[in-house]
């Protein structure tokens, strides 16, 4: 006996129900575990796109994806100052890159490593002079990345991955800077990394590039007093690379302030001009890197840990140039120092 339409409708919704029922009882988890392990979404919001998406996982994942878009746009004004830093280096240049995020929590998901590091290869690929030279996320305007990640993939534009990752993160997330050091045409350029969650990656960098007279035949003293000058950069924060590169206005600004300090003694103008010249001195100690004392051995300064280097290789042996960077540095934050750990590892 056939079914009129409306009881037709009526065992249809009720069949519906009890299949949903049994679907919901046995699949309903592990698709939410699923589209939790391709999206790393928060379970609230894979389980609302299943139920929209009538518990259809690709369809689920598309509307996470453009809910997520619009939830990182509405997040991009808050302070993203924890972060790492990423570096890649080829035979030609070396690049450093600071992608910040909100909390050290993302900062340690893998999603997040895995963009710093595509990010740092890219730019290796910014073609500039042979100098050194700072660039901002607006040189990556016209570059396309491909992730390559199980959990997002695809070829995209640099923001739109940025983008993505940062909808899924849940939080602000954003490419600040970077800096790209060509190597010596006789030399090499040495890195170091503090505080390194892998290869790669960390919170803060040295990079030193150092020039050889003549043929570079050794290599390994080359590369291991390099790393250990890469090392100091970090934890000995020098401004200059020698006294004659310190910039008048940094001059004049610590003269004044030093001749402030020494007029407060009551002394005489003979004594106070000795005052100052001494503590310059000192100042010069502090903020050049060629007068700083070494880190791994504090009873000789970086020009004589080069004088010896250059007599090991039988070569003149000098740095070129150097860069410290730290992430979320200039960000208005609560900040704290990790040079002491540093020096202290040193």
């Amino acid at each position: 006996m056939g079914l009129s339409g409306a009881g037709r409708r009526a065992y249809m919704k009720l069949f519906t129900a009890a299949n949903y029922s049994s679907f919901s009882a046995s699949n309903e988890m592990n698709l939410i575990k699923q589209l939790r392990e391709r999206t790393s979404a928060p379970i609230k919001d894979v389980k609302a796109a299943l139920v929209d998406s009538n518990w259809d996982i690709d369809a689920a994942q598309k509307e996470l994806r453009k809910r997520g878009i619009v939830l990182a746009s509405k997040k991009s004004s808050r302070t993203a100052s924890e972060g790492l830093l990423a570096l890649a280096q080829n035979h030609h240049k070396t690049a450093l890159i600071e992608l910040n995020c909100e909390t050290d929590f993302v900062a340690r998901n893998d999603i997040f490593q895995h963009l710093a590091l595509s990010l740092a290869n890219q730019a290796l690929l910014l073609d500039n002079n042979s100098s050194p030279f700072h660039f901002g996320p607006q040189s990556f305007q016209d570059i396309r990345l491909n992730l390559q990640h199980p959990k997002v993939n695809g070829e995209t534009t640099v923001q739109n991955a940025i983008t993505e990752v940062a909808a899924m993160m849940g939080e602000n997330v954003k490419l600040r800077r970077g800096f790209v050091m060509p190597a010596p045409s006789n030399g090499l350029v040495s890195t170091y990394l503090h505080t390194s969650p892998q290869p790669g990656l960390g919170r803060i960098a040295g990079i030193l590039s150092l020039e050889v007279d003549g043929d570079k035949t050794h290599a390994d003293a080359l590369q291991r007093v390099g790393s250990e000058l890469a090392m100091h950069v970090v934890a000995s924060k020098p401004l200059f690379l020698t006294k004659e590169l310190v910039s008048l206005d940094a001059l004049e600004n610590e003269r004044e302030i030093l001749k402030s300090q020494a007029e407060a003694s009551g002394k005489s103008q003979t004594t106070i001009d000795k005052m100052v010249e001494g503590r310059l001195r000192k100042y010069f100690e502090d903020v050049v890197l060629m007068d700083q004392k070494f880190v791994m051995n504090d009873t000789m300064k970086v020009k004589v840990v080069l004088d010896n280097l250059s007599k090991e290789v039988g070569s003149s042996v000098r740095v070129v140039s150097f860069l410290r960077m730290e992430v979320g540095e200039g960000i208005a934050r609560q900040e704290t120092d990790a040079s002491e750990s540093v020096a202290q590892a040193a």
